[in-house]
């Protein structure tokens, strides 16, 4: 029985058409891979050399083959190869070295140099094409040290950026070593005597100063990419003086600084990166397996400078376009059209220039494919044996027989899956077996996702000159991402998307930049893997402003200045005409420069105008549309109308009078082309109105005329009328004008005032005659002025203030008064020209209002039953201050209801601190203070504060110390509270702006306030709380030192604090000293039990055993650092203060017992330290 060929089998999952190539699996037979080979072999010294060059993989028995490429080039390419096809590598190169590379025998005096100078031992290392190491040792071999002052530069010489005299040496040697030819020369030795600038051994009588050191500091050394970061994977080498990356490619490319600088001056040099060697724009082409009948595309995309040459091979041999045959070179790309298995081969992309090569072996496999109908699949296993074999089917993955209800087998032994899904991909083994043995065959079945359109592209309309976008999404199998593709066709006409400027492609997307015309009709978008495809259309319509409309054509109507313009419309370009314009030029005022003269709407296609005369005239028309204007049509011919009268009189007469015994006359003048004839001029007619006068007449030219010598501000009758040698215009209108102005001459009477509260007033008066006003009327003008506040009787103010209101009439609301306080008021009427005189003074007073709100409110203090509230007084009180009204509330700190309400009346005004008692413990209040005048009280400031729970320990012992610009805020936590949640709160009182801190533990003990300003006060807070709920431990108002305190009160109070502390550290270090002199010479550690005698009690017992006087009896082990002696309790429980936070400190306690003074931070001097603020230790 003979064996079947081969069966492999791929399957799309769904009904759909098939595509062009997909990943071959490495399951299937293909040809072999050259993984890797080996661009240089040396051959050295004349003898025989076989290396290994090339690493392959294939499926398939292959053999290799060597192909020398010239008798003198000793160039040679490795082929490997099998029945599927040929691989080929890279040129290998073969070196072959008939000597030893050496440095010529030389001999080298002393290189002298001075101290601080510049130094470059040169190597100059044999030229060879071996790759080397070049190292710099003495003769000895002991190689040189480098840092950032020696170091080897990539030439091989040695640098020095200055010398020092330890450089001198009599074997600088420059070694190399060829580690291919396992070889390694080196040169004659270079002494080096660096001579030092010694000072004389006598100072000359001139010369005092010592002698500078030449030496120059060491340059520090930086990178710069001109415009852009450096690239990834950059990496300094030779301390800083090389630059290396690691990956290459065009990224890199660009302009490179390199700088270097000391304290002495700085030094650049610049680089111009540019790859020049061909590299992969998207990396080297993939192997792919193809469908009989597909067309195969094979892109070999490089670049490089020059542009590569790419030379095409299959199997090892030249590849030709071949367009009788179908198969086609273009350039970068192999196209095979309606492949057939016999395409199946290694093609071969070899790009080159100058600069060198790439080469990349594609693995192009065509096959046959079997497909079933609606989603079904037959696997086919046809054998032949005598005696007949039976059939079986199996999944590789399962190794057993294949069951379910989508698996069938037919008749004929073939397996039918019906509906297959993307789980059903893997190996099925067709089995057959008789008498005589057994057969088996794999194939493998890959079911992949259908290719399909989720969001196709959809009908839109574009206005031209913008760009268009076209969204195309599609869902694919992801293991054939790598042949996924989106193409577009336009019309059924494949878009040439190399064509950047105007199309620009994502694989969601089509942009149209600057859409036209041309580009409407229909877009297809095709969404394809190597399997199936997908296809979605849209119509896009192209929006744009009418073409210029053309036959425009003019027809005398009454006479040449009555005409009518017709003209037949331009295309409309998808967008209705919505108006025609016609434009005239003419050729007399203003040539060359076209003016807009009618619209029509766009349904019309004719327009009647009537013309100015004595012009030459021509016309143009264009229509527009939503999108814009059109352009215009061609210009009709010349059409010259003859002079006429003027068809219209000026317009936008203005009257004024700017003196008050003159009336000023102008007009907007005629425009040129209005004047339809020669001679134009203006006839100015006037006479006072009511009066029966004759009208007098004065033709002028200028476009303005004064009336002289008039009573102030009476009206008068104008009208203006044009002429030119050809007639009148028409009748003109008569319009009425006043002359000038002048300032009114009469003050309002019986002007009163009714104060309407203690800001506010009504002022009203007797309007002034209107013949008094001499003017147009602008209003009237309130004036008051604030003579003194009652609060300040003695003290006469000056504080004026006027309010204007425009228009007739008697009276008005002056907002904005202060209570409490005197004014006079005056009221005069205003005109354009100034104000009249004022009225008589009349005095007033406001009368006492409500205070301000209190300034601030503070809670403090608070214990089980009571709480002190400190405030300060409202910055007006708008009255007298006759006392304070306390509200204070219980409330419900769940629900945050009012349990109870009561108020306290303190009837001392000058009060600003009160002792709240009466509270219920452990409870939440709000408090409202107001303070209050003989009228009521104002608004009030509220806090909100708790008072004590006597079940929780409070601290004590609180205190602040306070600098210039910080403070310490210490406390004493009981061994109950010694892990709690502490906050310090903190407010400039001239700010009025709370801060508050992070969470303390109280174990700290204290907590610093820095960055204070000098010379301020400061209200401080301890909680427990972080919300600022005013549930404050502990409060206390201090002022920072600055101006308030004299230099001489700190310097006498810090002299004494610091006295008294080193007298006190001087006693307690000696009798220290004593102790452990005493414990040593009893020998040994002293026992527990003598410890547990010295510290009976027992807060001691937390102390360590080891901190109180611990020796080692071991003369080679000195005393720990950290042995000490403690001189006091350290478990912080106590009330006792350290010594040590009062070291250098100067300052004073206030009234309530708190510290304020100078904070300073300890000064370590080896003796004393204070590890948390409560003890005092000696170190011994």
């Amino acid at each position: 029985m003979r064996r079947a060929g081969g069966l492999q089998l791929l399957l799309l999952l769904a009904c759909t058409s098939w595509a062009r190539s997909l990943q071959i699996p490495p399951e299937i037979e293909q040809p072999p891979t050259i993984i890797s080979t080996h661009p240089v072999l040396l051959l050295h010294f004349l003898m025989t050399l076989l290396l290994s060059a090339v690493k392959l993989r294939a499926t398939l028995s292959h053999s290799l083959s060597g192909q020398k490429m010239g008798s003198s080039s000793l160039r040679h390419r490795c082929y490997a190869f099998n029945k599927l096809g040929t691989a080929m590598s890279e040129e290998i190169q073969l070196i072959s070295l008939l000597s030893v590379p050496n440095f010529p025998k030389q001999t080298f005096d002393p290189i002298k140099v001075k101290e601080g100078e510049p130094l470059v031992l040169n190597c100059n290392p044999p030229d060879s094409m071996v790759p080397r190491l070049i190292l710099w040792t003495s003769t000895g071999l002991e190689q040189i040290p480098q840092d950032k002052r020696v170091s080897t530069g990539i030439d091989g010489n040695l640098y020095f950026s200055h010398t020092i005299q330890n450089d001198t040496m009599s074997d600088y040697t420059c070694v190399v070593s060829f580690s291919n030819i396992r070889t390694i020369v080196q040169k004659s030795p270079m002494p080096v005597v660096v001579q030092s600038d010694a000072a004389p051994d006598s100072p000359s009588p001139e010369s005092c100063c010592p002698l500078v050191s030449r030496r120059r500091p060491n340059p520090t050394v930086e990178w710069i990419r001109m415009g852009d970061d450096l690239p990834k994977g950059t990496k300094y080498e030779n301390f800083g003086k090389m630059l290396t990356v690691a990956s290459v490619d065009e990224s890199v490319e660009g302009k490179y600084m390199c700088k270097a600088k000391n304290s002495e001056g700085e030094e650049v040099h610049y680089f111009d990166v540019i790859i020049e060697a061909p590299q992969w724009v998207s990396g080297p082409p993939q192997n792919q397996l193809y469908v009989i009948g597909s067309d195969v595309h094979i892109r070999c995309a490089v670049s490089g400078k020059p542009v590569p040459d790419i030379t095409w091979r299959k199997n090892g041999e030249i590849f030709r376009d071949d367009p009788g045959q179908k198969k086609r070179v273009l350039e970068d790309t192999v196209v095979l059209h309606n492949a057939s298995p016999e395409d199946s081969a290694v093609y071969q992309c070899e790009a080159s220039n100058q600069h060198g090569s790439l080469l990349a072996n594609v693995n192009i496999m065509v096959m046959r494919v079997r497909r079933g109908s609606r989603g079904d699949i037959v696997l086919n296993c046809s054998v032949f044996g005598s005696p007949t074999p039976s059939i079986s089917w199996a999944r590789i993955e399962t190794s057993g027989d294949i069951e379910g209800e989508r698996f069938l087998v037919l008749t004929n032994k073939s397996l039918q899956i019906i509906s297959a899904e993307k789980n059903d991909s893997g190996g099925f083994m067709c089995v057959a077996s008789n008498s005589e043995g057994k057969s088996s065959i794999t194939a493998l079945l890959d079911v992949k996702d259908p290719t399909r359109i989720v969001t196709p592209p959809q009908d839109m309309q574009v206005v031209s000159g913008t760009a268009a976008q076209l969204i195309c999404r599609a869902e694919f199998d992801k293991s054939l991402e790598s042949s996924f593709e989106v193409t577009w066709m336009k019309d059924e006409e494949e878009i040439p998307l190399n064509f950047e400027e105007k199309y620009y492609l994502t694989k969601e997307m089509l942009q149209i930049r600057s859409v036209n015309l041309t580009d409407q009709g229909v877009y297809t978008c095709i969404a394809r893997t190597s399997l199936d495809r997908d296809n979605a259309s849209a119509l896009m319509t192209v929006l744009d402003v009418p073409d210029a409309p053309v036959n425009v054509l003019i027809t005398e109507l009454q006479g040449a200045n009555n005409i009518s313009l017709s003209w037949t419309p331009g295309a409309e370009n998808n967008s209705p005409t919505t108006e025609f314009v016609v434009e005239y030029e003419e050729s007399q005022w203003d040539p060359g420069r076209w003016k807009e003269l009618k619209k029509v709407p766009g349904n019309l296609a004719t327009a009647d105008l009537i013309l100015h005369g004595h012009l030459n005239y021509q016309f143009r028309v264009y229509g527009a549309n939503l999108v814009g204007p059109g352009p215009p049509s061609e210009p009709t011919k010349r059409h010259k109308t003859p002079p006429t009268a003027p068809d219209r009189n000026p317009e936008n007469i203005k009257i004024q009078g700017h003196l008050p015994h003159q009336m000023e006359i102008s007009w907007d003048p005629l425009l040129p082309i209005e004047h339809n004839g020669p001679g134009l001029e203006y006839r100015v007619s006037y006479r006072r109105q009511g009066l029966g006068d004759q009208w007098k007449e004065s033709l002028v030219k200028r476009h303005s005329f004064v009336v002289r010598n008039t009573s102030t501000f009476v009206p008068y009758e104008i009208k203006i009328q044009s002429r030119n040698s050809h007639g009148w215009g028409p009748e003109p209108k008569v319009i009425t004008g006043y002359s000038g102005e002048d300032v009114p001459t009469a003050a309002p009477r019986d002007v009163a005032v009714e104060v309407i509260n203690t800001t506010v007033l009504r002022v009203s008066w007797t309007p002034v005659p209107p013949a008094t006003v001499r003017g147009h009327l602008g209003g009237y003008s309130v004036h008051f002025l604030k003579k003194r506040s009652l609060l300040t009787p003695s003290r006469l103010l000056d504080e004026r203030q006027s309010l204007s209101f425009p228009g007739k009439r008697n009276h008005a609301i002056v907002p904005q008064l202060e209570p409490f306080s005197e004014y006079s008021l005056t009221v005069n009427v205003f005109n354009k020209k100034g104000n009249g005189p004022k009225s008589d003074p009349v005095n007033f007073s406001t009368p006492e209002g409500v205070p301000d709100q209190v300034s601030i409110l503070t809670t403090s203090n608070a214990q089980k039953d009571s709480v002190l509230l400190v405030w300060g007084p409202p910055p007006e009180t708008k009255g007298i201050l006759t006392g304070y009204l306390l509200q204070y509330h219980l409330i419900n700190e769940s629900s945050l209801e009012v349990l109870e309400s009561l108020e306290k009346n303190i009837s001392a005004p000058d009060t600003t601190q009160w002792q709240l008692q009466g509270l219920k413990e452990g409870s939440l209040y709000r408090f409202q203070l107001r303070a209050c005048t003989r009228v009521g009280c104002g608004p009030p400031r509220a806090e909100e504060s708790h008072t004590i729970n006597p079940e929780v320990p409070a601290l004590f012992n609180i205190s602040s110390y306070v600098s210039d610009t910080y403070a310490k805020i210490s406390w004493t936590a009981t061994l109950e509270r010694h892990d709690l949640e502490l906050y310090v709160a903190y407010m400039n009182n001239r700010e009025g702006i709370w801060q508050i801190s992070e969470a303390v533990n109280s174990s700290q003990s204290f907590h610093l306030l820095d960055g204070l300003e000098p010379g301020t006060v400061y209200t401080v807070r301890l909680l427990t709380k972080k919300l600022f709920d005013n549930a404050s431990i502990y409060e206390d108002v201090f002022q920072t030192q600055g101006e308030g305190v004299t230099g001489f009160q700190r310097d006498t109070l810090a002299h004494g604090w610091l006295i008294g502390t080193m007298c006190a550290v001087a006693v307690l270090t000696l009798v220290a000293l004593i102790a452990c002199f005493v414990r040593r010479n009893k020998g040994g550690k002293y026992s527990v039990k003598e410890k547990e005698d010295l510290h009976p009690d027992a807060e001691s017992q937390g102390m360590n055993d080891d901190t109180f006087c611990e020796y080692s009896d071991s003369e080679e082990k000195p005393l720990k650092g950290g042995s000490l002696c403690s001189l006091i309790d350290n478990d912080g429980t106590g009330d006792s203060l350290s010594l040590g936070d009062y070291a250098d400190e100067a300052g004073e306690f206030n009234e309530d017992g708190s510290f304020i003074g100078e904070y300073s931070q300890p000064k370590h001097r080896g003796s004393v330290s204070e590890p948390n603020g409560h003890s005092l230790v000696a170190q011994v």
